[in-house]
């Protein structure tokens, strides 16, 4: 592997293979067109897969010659990539993981554009056609593999832990892995690899042959959270909402492992889908768990949530500490009542129909300063409804913290301004507080963590 840059040609992996003269048309025009830039940015996160750096900025100013173009062949199309990271190849030809990661880039958003949106048939305004889209991704992707009983944990947490953290959650993909367990992750590093080099190991000895490593992504993140090297399904969403839908339709349970205000943000929007009086009956296995010296971590988000949402929220996790086998036996027993659940209702294994999503949790949220002031955060809200804006206050943060848009916008405008009541308020201080004093919420670069937010009354 080389640090160099490297200009080449490849030819992309999987589905693009086979795309009509009509299908390589579009994607090279929608290439050079609108969506040429982001096309640009995920394919650059992809090719720096496995490398430490979670600084989006400083990645694209280090890259800032690379140009990745779609070339119509008599084979199909090609791709000519100038200027790629040197670390992506091995003597100049590319690592055939990540050559399967470009063309998942190329697959996911150039279908999205084309097919889904400004189809009529995908009312992106409204729940169902929101819905609909993520399907529609998701199959195309070959992530909905029907027959297949429910097998897939979600693990949510921090793409920067400590060694310990990090040491644990391989520890749990170990044992979810023992009992032919899969695994959905945010595809990035830290709480999002640990799993995934865990389970592949604990499928190795049980001799699990198609072992599942599906990360999910979506533009506005994935140069900070590039995808590990275990990722074997990268599906990227459009946007943080329907990632978090694609997590929740998809997976069949949830791990939470220790992170930051991103986990945060992932842990209120399924409370608030849960909340919600037409899901009480569904079941989704949800523990949040990490090592001893997680564990207040996790008291001082529980504390968080008794404040806001109460017990009915906290009913719906359990908090396990320091003991691996013990999720992997909560997450196997969840299965079981998933799969009882889904053949009583006739919902479908590998998609969760029936689970309730509002519009609310749906509709992109743009974390601008007006946006953010204008959050209703107080317990009068119903239970989901606050859970909503707690979750889109955490997404403001995430994007103030990571997002390039967010960055430049906390640069031109200073800090954003939240509002809400003042026990909450009290609270979240406290929260936020205690994650930047643990290094949660540190800058990518390193450098001491300024606060993208400021509370006020």
């Amino acid at each position: 592997m080389s640090s160099e840059s490297v200009s080449t040609r490849i030819y992309p992996a999987g589905m693009l293979y086979t795309l009509s003269r009509h299908e390589v048309e579009r994607l090279q025009d929608a290439s050079r067109g609108d969506l040429a830039g982001l096309v640009r940015r995920c394919a650059l996160a992809v090719l720096n897969s496995g490398n430490e750096s979670d600084d989006a900025e400083a990645l694209i100013e280090q890259y800032k010659d690379f140009k990745i173009e779609v070339q119509q062949v008599n084979r199909g199309l090609r791709l000519q990539l100038t200027n790629a990271p040197g670390s992506a190849f091995v003597d100049g030809k590319i690592i055939e993981g990540i050559r399967e990661l470009l063309s998942s880039v190329i697959r996911d958003l150039v279908y999205f554009d084309s097919e889904i949106r400004g189809h009529p048939y995908h009312d992106l305004q409204h729940s169902e056609g929101i819905t609909s889209s993520v399907f529609e991704v998701l199959r195309n992707a070959g992530a909905l593999i029907p027959e297949i009983e429910p097998d897939l944990v979600v693990c949510w947490g921090g793409h920067s832990i400590a060694r310990p953290e990090y040491e644990y959650t391989k520890g749990c993909g170990y044992e979810l892995g023992l009992r032919s367990l899969n695994i959905i992750t945010g595809c990035g590093p830290g709480a999002m690899k640990g799993p995934m080099k865990g389970a592949t190991i604990a499928h190795s000895k049980q001799r699990v042959k198609f072992g599942r490593y599906i990360g999910i992504s979506e533009p506005g993140i994935i140069a900070a959270e590039s995808p590990n090297p275990i990722v074997s399904d990268l599906i990227i969403m459009p946007d943080i909402e329907k990632r978090l839908e694609g997590f929740v339709r998809l997976g069949h349970g949830i791990v939470v492992f220790p992170g930051g205000v991103g986990t945060a943000e992932e842990i209120l929007y399924l409370l608030g889908i849960l909340l919600n009086p037409e899901n009480v009956d569904v079941p989704f296995p949800l523990v949040f768990t990490g090592p001893v010296g997680a564990a207040t971590y996790f008291e001082q988000i529980d504390n968080f949530i008794q404040l806001t949402l109460g017990e009915e929220a906290s009913s719906r996790y359990r908090i396990v500490v320091d003991d691996p086998e013990k999720v992997a036996k909560i997450m196997s027993r969840g299965m079981n009542q998933v799969r009882k659940y889904r053949i009583e209702t006739n919902d479908a294994f590998y998609f969760n129909w029936l689970l309730k999503i509002e519009e609310s949790f749906q509709i992109p949220f743009q974390p601008t300063h007006e946006n953010m002031l204008a959050l209703e955060l107080h317990r009068d809200l119903p239970l989901h409804e606050l859970a909503s804006n707690l979750r889109k206050m955490f997404s403001g943060i995430v994007a103030g913290n990571v997002k390039p848009e967010g960055l430049q916008a906390i640069r031109e405008k200073g800090p954003f301004e939240i509002r809400c009541e003042k026990e909450i308020m009290e609270s979240l201080d406290g929260l936020l507080t205690s994650f930047v004093r643990d290094n949660r919420m540190k800058l990518p670069s390193g450098h001491a963590y300024e606060p993208c937010y400021r509370l006020v009354s």
